[in-house]
């Protein structure tokens, strides 16, 4: 590969490839990936009818088409990037490919393109489906959901890169994600709007790392973000997503944990 590739972006789609490829074999993390966000979403709407969304200004559309996205994020790119980096370093995959043309950097963005890839695919489709199942309409201000979800997937990433550098083996990830994945189902706004929880609880949860995405996903659709009200959750993505990528850089291991 290194000999016909010279190009960042040459090499990392040859990577992106090979991953692409190892992905489809992996039928757990395609489970995980491809259907667990497809059905998540149902208990939320059922949790619905639960809820007083009249009194927030909430329709169930708007709360279940975020979490929708949110899940996408979370198992499709995070937890499904977490097995693949912790895989590819246990078998000594990231140390032969730093010996090559290709830059840290580029191993990490290519090997992160195909769940990055299906997270925004998926995400796209989960939002129209929502769109015409629940009679949710169109995006009022369609620039802040692209923004969100754009922040989203690098953020997933960057997570899932440090959660890596704290996980031993494949199997343990499955343990290794549950904090990120639990904090920001119950309290990212996904499973419970922020906008439904009392005012200070709420205040603690919008500095959680998914919080601004769900918000600004809502807001797209809503239209109802002030410039004001959206500068805080974009300060909030682009904070976590500078300390994911500090983090990356200061303790992700490339050979194997001993």
């Amino acid at each position: 590969m290194s000999g016909t590739v010279t190009t960042p972006a040459g090499r990392m789609t040859a990577l992106a490839r090979a991953e692409l490829t190892l992905l489809g074999r992996s039928r757990g993390t395609l489970v995980a990936a491809l259907f667990v966000p497809l059905v998540l979403p149902f208990s939320v709407w059922s949790a619905t009818k639960d809820m007083d969304l009249e009194k927030s200004g909430l329709t169930v559309g708007t709360v279940v088409l975020p979490a929708a996205i949110g899940f996408s994020l979370l198992f499709a790119v995070y937890g499904a990037l977490v097995g693949v980096f912790t895989a590819r370093r246990e078998e000594l995959v990231l140390k032969r490919l730093r010996t090559g043309e290709l830059r840290d950097t580029e191993i990490l963005a290519g090997s992160a393109l195909p769940a990055v890839a299906t997270g925004l695919v998926q995400s796209l489709l989960l939002a129209v489906g929502c769109t015409v199942l629940l009679d949710v309409p169109a995006p009022r201000a369609a620039h802040l959901a692209v923004l969100a979800l754009l922040l989203g997937l690098v953020l997933c990433a960057s997570l899932a890169a440090v959660t890596s550098a704290f996980t031993r083996t494949t199997e343990s990830a499955q343990v290794t994600t549950l904090p990120v994945m639990l904090v920001s189902m119950l309290g990212s706004g996904m499973a419970i709007p922020l906008e439904v929880l009392p005012d200070r609880v709420a205040s603690v949860c919008e500095l959680l790392p998914l919080s601004p995405v769900i918000t600004l996903v809502r807001g797209g659709w809503t239209g109802e973000l002030s410039l004001y009200e959206t500068v805080g959750p974009v300060m909030t993505a682009l904070a976590w997503t500078a300390l994911g990528v500090f983090a990356v850089r200061r303790w992700f291991r490339w050979e194997p944990r001993r």
